[in-house]
């Protein structure tokens, strides 16, 4: 009796693994199949009698549960390459008194069907997932985080650590640097790290805004309020931004009257729009950026000295390029990766020549120039790395009277040139072998010896 219950206790047991859990293997310590329940044999078309004995590598394919047999560590949710399929493997070590005694293998698909509808499924979620992670990033209007300052001297680590250090609370920062040098990206870091990270994110250039603008773009105006203002008024970028973070770059610039109500409006967190009646509570987090030697405005009255310690909560001072110019190799890469990423040129790098010029340079604009450089030289390559005639003209010569006087435009067109004057004089004044050289059509090459007067 105790036989036969036995038994069926054992037939019991077997129909629920065969049906419950899905695919089942279970092997030994040294990858030995004791255990595969009758779902997997037939998908693997195999007999359930004789896979018992043979090591598990002979019967499925890129398994590793002889290696979490040996190591005793468990893989959980691992793709399997199993019959031109991608599977969702777990494998668990089983022990006793301290000791892997044996390993247990499960497949959470038992067909390919099945597998491909979950697949279609996880696909159509990511794409919804990401159509929702494209508008929330456009309407909240952060674009970078910390792993976008690049980086690896002295300075950065600093300032990155200060980051993460001051983005927790809702002190206001005072971000200090040369023009060029990266201080939005520091605001947008901030806010990333900061509890107000889901809410909006809001800049605004108060050089690049007419004075009499000025204060209808930071607290609105509703309708009416002057003439040619829009029907149902306009929100201010204080109300875009509450709840969240206000960025306001070149606040140097902003004339004195504004100062007095930013100031008011810092004080009271509350604001008025233009034309309005009544005031309207806002809580948003500050964050200034200025290359203007405000201590010196505020001697010279330029500049309210009771808004300067209000937006003086923490200062993160940016040091030119010039001051560190161990970032150049790093910042180098970082354009020439975004560049040829976006062209598809195949740039693979930068002569040690060119490098030396480039690490003897002055860098009046800043990463902002670098960049340009950058952009500039692998647009004018025509090796897969770039040689010092890919660079401007100002580079080229040393000349430091022209050091930031021209535009991107000028740095393109000076070093088309010279690209295309270089690749006449290698290929000995044949306009068809120094196209292919350039990578251009003849006629385009014709256009530009035309240009530039080469012909």
């Amino acid at each position: 009796m105790l036989q036969k219950d036995f038994q069926i206790k054992n037939q019991i047991l077997e129909a629920i693994i065969d049906n419950a859990f899905e695919w089942v293997v279970v092997v030994d310590p040294q990858g030995i199949i004791r255990f595969m329940n009758k779902t997997y044999c037939e998908f693997l078309e195999v007999d359930s009698k004789e896979v018992i004995g043979k090591h598990v590598t002979e019967v499925i394919e890129n398994t590793r549960m002889h290696i979490v047999a040996e190591t005793g560590e468990e893989e959980i949710a691992d793709l399997q390459f199993i019959k031109g399929n991608y599977m969702i493997a777990n494998r668990i070590p089983i022990f006793d008194e301290g000791e892997v005694v044996a390993a247990l293998g499960t497949v959470i698909f038992r067909d390919t069907e099945q597998w491909k509808k979950m697949n279609s499924h996880v696909k159509s979620l990511f794409s919804e997932l990401e159509f929702y992670r494209n508008e929330w990033t456009a309407n909240n209007g952060a674009k970078y985080s910390l792993n976008d300052l690049v980086g690896t001297s002295e300075a950065i680590t600093e300032l990155k650590r200060m980051v993460k250090k001051i983005s927790s609370g809702d002190i206001s920062v005072l971000i200090r640097g040369e023009s060029g040098t990266g201080k939005e990206l520091f605001a947008h870091s901030i806010h990333q790290l900061s509890e107000r990270s889901n809410a909006p994110f809001v800049k605004l250039n108060c050089a690049a805004i007419p004075d009499n603008l000025l204060e209808s773009e930071l607290f609105g105006y509703v309708e009416g309020a002057f003439t040619g203002a829009k029907k149902g008024g306009k929100v201010g970028k204080f109300t875009l931004a509450n709840g969240g973070t206000l960025f306001l770059d070149e606040l140097g610039d902003m004339p004195l009257q504004m100062q007095a109500k930013l100031l008011r409006v810092l004080q009271e967190k509350e604001i008025e729009r233009v034309g309005a009646n009544e005031t309207e509570k806002v809580n948003v987090r500050v964050i200034v950026a200025t290359n203007r030697p405000l201590e010196k405005m505020v001697q010279e009255k330029l500049f309210r000295e009771d808004l300067f310690y209000r937006i003086n909560g923490f200062q993160l001072h940016i040091p030119p390029l010039r001051e560190r110019k161990e970032d150049i190799q790093p910042l180098i890469d970082h354009f020439l990766d975004k560049v040829t990423r976006r062209t598809g040129k195949r740039i693979q790098g930068i002569s040690e020549d060119a490098m030396r010029m480039l690490l003897d340079h002055n860098w009046p604009g800043n990463i902002r120039e670098l960049e340009n450089v950058v952009e500039a030289a692998v647009h004018l390559s025509y090796m897969e790395t770039i040689e010092p005639e890919a660079l401007p003209d100002y580079l080229i010569e040393r000349n430091e009277t022209h050091v930031g006087s021209q535009s991107l435009k000028d740095l393109v067109e000076n070093t088309e040139r010279n690209a295309i004057k270089k690749a006449l004089d290698q290929h000995h004044g044949n306009k068809i072998a120094a196209a292919k050289a350039l990578g251009i059509g003849k006629s385009s090459l014709y256009e530009k010896l035309n240009k530039y007067k080469l012909i």
